[in-house]
């Protein structure tokens, strides 16, 4: 998104950093977006003395010209990872995420930054954890006024969550993405998965058989190999079979949060797509929405609580 309004200074700062990429929005208190860039500095290619200079570079302009209050800096994602910028630690579910208490907040040797991390969330029972997600369910809580349902997360590694009193009872990560690009890249079959336009037809058939045939999936796998060698396919089915494979075998480890009623898919194009391609195959209701939109709803309402906190 371009900036919309470069002479307008921000009243705060949205911050989702991700394993791979930053997404910085220059935001007013009512949530109107100013502007909104974006970089390839994501925590795997930092360490804990980078964020700092990494941000203000990004975000300079947005900052106060002369000494005053700082500009409040609200972070989601793996910035508050171990390894990360400051390590944010974790609440516990089942729980709510309006609590402003357990927020960590950085010190900097830039006088102009106030930045204050978000913690992720962790599963004691059936081991799990989750950060950076979790504020996009926030925001689609509170924008939603939703007290029950379920909400899909698709990505590296897919989270499947599901609220209970408008809260999180319990949430499962299912390593969807992060499998396709092993898969892709560092397997046998790299030499199959010729790239080419995406196969609808071929990924709702590879849906269907992960889906209904979850236990034979290692055996599917090696058959995109033996079909490449033993007849002719089209550049780019193979590719769509494998990620229908692999988004079915989800479906089906996760069936239980999706038989029995809609899932609120959280994702943008291209994931949004194909994962409402999936759900249409499995027979599962769904609702699309809008991942950037719910995670700087879930930002800004941490922003709002940390002005009432300080008034």
């Amino acid at each position: 998104m371009p900036d919309q309004d470069s002479k307008r200074r921000p009243d705060w700062i949205a911050v989702d950093w991700g394993t791979s990429r930053l997404r910085v929005w220059a935001m007013t208190a009512n949530g109107t977006v100013l502007a909104a860039r974006q970089s390839e500095d994501g925590m795997s290619t930092l360490s804990s003395a980078d964020y700092e200079r990494v941000l203000t570079a990004l975000v300079s302009d947005f900052l106060p010209v002369a000494e005053g209050a700082p500009m409040p800096v609200v972070v989601c994602g793996m910035a508050g990872a171990r390894g990360g910028w400051r390590e944010a630690g974790y609440r516990t579910v089942p729980c709510t995420l309006g609590d402003v208490g357990d927020l960590t907040r950085v010190p900097c040797r830039d006088p102009r930054l106030s930045v204050t991390i978000l913690p992720g969330l962790r599963q004691k029972d059936a081991p799990d954890v989750m950060r950076g997600e979790e504020t996009a369910i926030a925001g689609l809580i509170s924008a939603e006024n939703l007290r029950d349902g379920v909400a899909c997360l698709p990505g590296t590694h897919s989270k499947w969550c599901r609220i209970d009193r408008g809260g999180i009872a319990e949430f499962t990560t299912v390593m969807t993405g992060e499998l396709f690009a092993a898969i892709a890249g560092h397997t046998i079959l790299r030499l199959s998965l010729s790239e080419g336009a995406f196969s609808e037809t071929a990924f709702r058939e590879g849906v269907d058989e992960g889906l209904q045939h979850p236990e034979t999936l290692t055996a599917r796998l090696f058959g995109l190999r033996a079909n490449d060698l033993l007849s002719w396919v089209g550049p780019g089915v193979a590719v769509s079979r494998l990620s229908g494979l692999l988004v079915g075998a989800e479906l089906s480890a996760t069936r239980s949060y999706w038989a029995d009623g809609a899932v609120h898919l959280v994702a943008s194009d291209p994931l949004a797509e194909k994962y409402a391609l999936a759900f249409e195959v499995a027979g599962a209701e769904f609702i699309r929405e809008n991942a950037e939109k719910l995670t700087l709803a879930g930002l800004g309402a941490v922003y709002r609580a940390l002005l009432e906190d300080a008034a």
